[in-house]
């Protein structure tokens, strides 16, 4: 096997550090930023965070405290299009980079679904509508003996 497939690469002490995190930033469609303006403002933080420019936005890794601080000032660039989402893995490791794995990574296609979606939510977000969720209430235990009853009593026939 080669040496990038393998389960258990040789990573650096900030791979195994558990408050060192790494999230994606998606850039929704209809965004008022690109993914060069959001990687340039993220290096003008002067935080210390690995920031690597991707197809669908960015991805910065570091501490946890920097990575969320940083995220809140990206936001504020445009709100309703600018989105965050967890990824296990840092930057370039080898066991998730497409450039080792020679092809689309897993994962690449539920992010290419949940990218189609964001257009919706950039404009929900931008016009809230108030909005009355009507709860279910659950069935009454005699109602529901008498409809198991009656299937019952059709399937026995």
């Amino acid at each position: 096997m080669l040496p990038n497939l393998t389960m258990s690469p040789n990573l650096g002490t900030e791979d195994w550090d558990p408050d060192v995190i790494t999230r994606m930033i998606f850039i929704g469609p209809g965004a008022h930023v690109s993914e060069q303006q959001v990687v340039n403002e993220f290096h003008m933080l002067g935080l210390p965070l690995t920031i690597k420019n991707t197809c669908y936005g960015s991805m910065i890794s570091g501490k946890s405290e920097d990575v969320y601080k940083a995220i809140k000032e990206i936001r504020k660039l445009d709100p309703s299009h600018i989105f965050t989402k967890e990824r296990g893995f840092a930057p370039g490791d080898p066991r998730r980079c497409r450039g080792h794995r020679f092809g689309p990574r897993e994962g690449f296609h539920q992010m290419e679904k949940e990218y189609k979606i964001l257009g919706f939510v950039s404009e929900a977000l931008e016009n809230p509508k108030e909005v009355e969720i009507e709860e279910k209430k659950p069935i009454d235990v005699d109602e529901f003996k008498k409809i198991m009853n009656k299937c019952l009593d059709k399937k026995n026939r």
